[in-house]
């Protein structure tokens, strides 16, 4: 594992530029962040919640490949070892592992129930920076949907209501997100707050 920061004299690892985009999201949202290529998919994991907005209360796993040669990472559970496909554990691999070069992708996906599938694509590979201390986010578009409002369809359904004040579920649904929500809202500044905090 880890293969790239053992390869690089004087431990500089190469840093990723990925692009985060929510699929089947029109208009796409999305972030752009620069992450470490050594960081294990744990860590990445919480880098796309907090990039994209999510609140980490779901199930998750990263799948690299297709077909019948994709492989699943993610937080290993002994009760479904026996369904089928192997999970390996997300704390063993580093994103340079899933995407050892440029324009590679793999997919994040949160919320087995919601299927919140994000496509996650290296934009970039950029030289190791000795002042490189956390994650940063570069740019982004729209907000989060809001957790467990029934998956992508569910969220646009919910859009709708919200903009239509005759709607019978208006009201409810309006109470149910705690008041207004704004569709296009995004802050990198906000991101790169909570980025700052995170332990190296």
């Amino acid at each position: 594992m880890n293969l790239i920061s053992e390869t690089q004299p004087g431990g500089g690892v190469p840093l990723y530029q990925l692009k985060i985009t929510l699929k089947w999201s029109k208009p796409p949202i999305w972030r752009r962040v620069v992450v470490r290529a050594d960081m294990t998919l744990d860590r990445l994991h919480d880098i796309i919640q907090i990039a994209m907005g999510w609140t980490d209360s779901h199930l998750h796993q990263f799948i690299a490949g297709s077909g019948v040669s994709r492989t699943y990472y993610g937080r290993p559970n002994p009760e479904f070892a026996d369904m089928g496909s192997e999970m390996l554990n997300e704390k063993r691999y580093s994103v340079a592992d899933l995407a050892p070069t440029a324009k590679r992708k793999f997919i994040y996906e949160y919320d087995f129930g919601d299927g919140w599938e994000h496509d996650v694509v290296v934009e970039k590979i950029l030289p190791p920076d000795p002042a490189f201390k956390h994650p940063m986010c570069l740019a982004g578009a729209n907000a989060c949907p809001p957790e467990d409002c029934g998956g992508i369809g569910g969220y646009y359904n919910l859009l709708k209501i919200l903009r239509d004040p005759q709607h019978p579920d208006h009201a409810d649904m309006k109470d149910w997100i705690g008041g207004d929500l704004n569709a296009e809202e995004f802050s990198v500044e906000g991101v790169n707050r909570i980025f700052k905090r995170l332990k190296p």
